[in-house]
């Protein structure tokens, strides 16, 4: 059974790049978010196995998000994907649950052996 995958991310670019490096690791049950109010909501709707979450949205940032769905699911798989690289952000969402956290940019293998390693493969 193929995994299900949900990007949260509001610049189209970025879900698309996100999208295309998990297809070509074997993941196309791939849904999108366009921020964090619209990932939550998502999240409820795809039950997905792993979310990956941007830190800047506007409506819902990302820990927010993190948390809302942590609170939902305590075993849910997110990573968190930002630009921002401060340690404070990394730190405040390892706390708060995130499985791993990729700083932007990256490389396709980097986000595909992060997914890999949570999911196991596609």
């Amino acid at each position: 059974m193929s995994k299900r995958i949900l990007l949260a991310d509001d610049a189209a670019f970025m879900r698309m790049m996100l999208k295309n490096a998990l297809g070509q690791g074997g993941y196309t049950d791939v849904h999108e978010a366009v921020d964090g109010a619209d990932a939550v909501e998502k999240y409820n709707e795809l039950n997905p196995d792993l979310v990956i979450l941007d830190i800047t949205m506007p409506n819902m940032d990302g820990l927010e998000a993190l948390k809302t769905i942590r609170a939902k699911n305590a075993n849910a798989n997110v990573i968190m994907c930002s630009a921002m690289g401060q340690e404070s952000m990394v730190m405040e969402a390892v706390r708060s649950g995130a499985k791993d956290f990729v700083v932007k940019p990256f490389k396709p293998e980097r986000i595909l052996k992060t997914v890999d390693s949570i999911l196991g493969g596609a």
